[in-house]
């Protein structure tokens, strides 16, 4: 059983996803499919990714009742302007073989070239009309967060930002949990770069695990939603298998300790072009 954690509205989210980011469409409905079947319901795409409507043809496939899925997906920078966004949002859902979306969220706030608190009231917009259960924001920094509530009163039911071992992002996670979002982590092994450390391999060791299900175990216990993404079998069975063992105080905090605030993903302070992940 995946552990869920509630959203501003109520809604339940499983704390382990299936992430489709660089998920080439030719292999993302098989990748996807593999997933559900082996328990994953709960699936993270993007309109930038390029393979929605290859999620939306595993979703249908996999023959799952619609209320034990979660899907997610992201508003494309090109499209913030309310009507743009608005489209962009029917679009996705046709993509995805969906009437309801149960999570959208701006991608990039792209603070320099848009107006992302007037993107945020459409995204409001469509929570109200019911075609979305929950609305949220991607690699938004605490004035972005800031603003965005300070405008409309509506906090963000999450915020997916980078965040591994070598990223803990612990001062906006501290501002997510003072103001109730919730915290998803992308980019969780850090492209792989934290499987090899010395510190990792040794916690691995102690508790018979791989490096990356206690990469995993580590984000779970620290309260994160998290989405690892492979396209083999064998890989994504073992990303699901982090829930019959538990990393002691001591494992977590040498793991904390690999902070070194450094990205592996694109970083929010310089993206402004459309660009990133």
């Amino acid at each position: 059983m995946i552990p869920t954690l509630t959203l501003a509205h109520g809604t339940p989210i499983p704390q382990l996803g299936f992430g489709t980011y660089k998920i080439d469409p030719a292999d993302a409905e098989r990748a996807v499919s593999i997933a559900l079947e082996l328990g994953h319901r709960h699936v993270d795409t993007a309109a930038m990714y390029g393979n929605e409507r290859d999620v939306g043809r595993a979703l249908a496939a996999s023959g799952l009742p619609r209320d034990e899925l979660f899907v997610t997906s992201k508003l494309d920078n090109p499209h913030h302007a309310p009507d743009a966004a608005r489209a962009a949002f029917e679009r996705s859902l046709d993509d995805l073989g969906l009437d309801v979306l149960d999570l959208y969220l701006i991608h990039w706030p792209l603070a320099a070239t848009t107006d992302y608190v007037a993107t945020w009231e459409t995204l409001v917009e469509l929570q109200h009309s019911g075609r979305v259960r929950e609305v949220g924001v991607s690699n938004f920094q605490p004035a972005h967060l800031r603003a965005v509530i300070d405008a409309t009163g509506v906090v963000p039911a999450v915020n997916q930002i980078e965040i591994n071992p070598y990223l803990t992002q612990e001062p906006l996670r501290a501002l997510h949990a003072e103001r109730g979002i919730v915290t998803q982590a992308w980019s969780p092994l850090a492209r792989g770069r934290v499987l090899d450390d010395p510190v990792v391999r040794r916690v691995a060791d102690a508790c018979g695990r791989t490096p990356s299900q206690v990469v995993l175990r580590w984000h779970l216990q620290r309260g994160d939603v998290v989405f690892p993404k492979s396209t083999h079998r064998e890989r994504i069975a073992e990303n699901l298998d982090v829930f019959g063992f538990e990393l002691d105080a001591e494992a977590m905090a040498s793991i904390d300790a690999l902070n070194r605030d450094e990205r592996s993903g694109s970083d929010p302070d310089v993206v402004e072009l459309g660009r990133g992940r």
